[in-house]
């Protein structure tokens, strides 16, 4: 009798997300906790938005990796700012949630940039997951996204933007 493989392996190989080799953990959490997602990124709970600015933005890739964090102003909440291009602006971000959010909407019309989905707590740390919007969709039907605390955020990213009214 053949092994069963588990779901969320068998739709992240189909997608081409699924790395390494050997028996992979259960779960969406324990595979990006595990490093064999591709664009996982497994952040301390006590991580700073500034601490992991440059490692977000790398795994979000394209048009993210030329923005430019400026300064950071300590405080409750803390203040980043940031510049891409001639846009120069300053965000209050509690946390990295916060800042993926910031990340996604700043980056929402460039097609080469990831949508970042912030997929909840593992093992005392917070599991980001960084995938190219054209798999966005592909992802949500097949359900493995619905546990992201910032589901429904990133759901209305990928929704077409009314045309402006003149």
């Amino acid at each position: 009798m053949a092994a069963r493989v588990d779901p969320t392996v068998r739709v992240l190989r189909e997608l081409g997300l699924l790395v390494g080799a050997g028996k992979a953990p259960k779960g969406l959490l324990a595979l990006v906790h595990a490093g064999r997602v591709v664009g996982g990124l497994s952040i301390s709970l006590r991580a700073t938005p500034d601490e992991v600015f440059g490692s977000l933005v790398q795994a979000l890739g394209g048009a993210a990796t030329r923005l430019r964090l400026l300064d950071v102003r300590t405080g409750q909440p803390p203040v980043l700012e940031v510049q891409w291009g001639e846009l120069r602006e300053k965000w209050e971000v509690e946390d990295v949630a916060g800042l993926v959010h910031n990340l996604n909407d700043l980056f929402r019309d460039e097609r080469d940039v990831r949508l970042g989905l912030v997929l909840g707590e593992w093992e005392d740390m917070l599991e980001v997951l960084c995938v190219p919007k054209a798999l966005a969709p592909k992802l949500f039907a097949s359900r493995l996204l619905d546990g992201a605390r910032n589901a429904s955020a990133v759901r209305r990213l990928l929704e077409p933007r009314d045309a402006p009214e003149w």
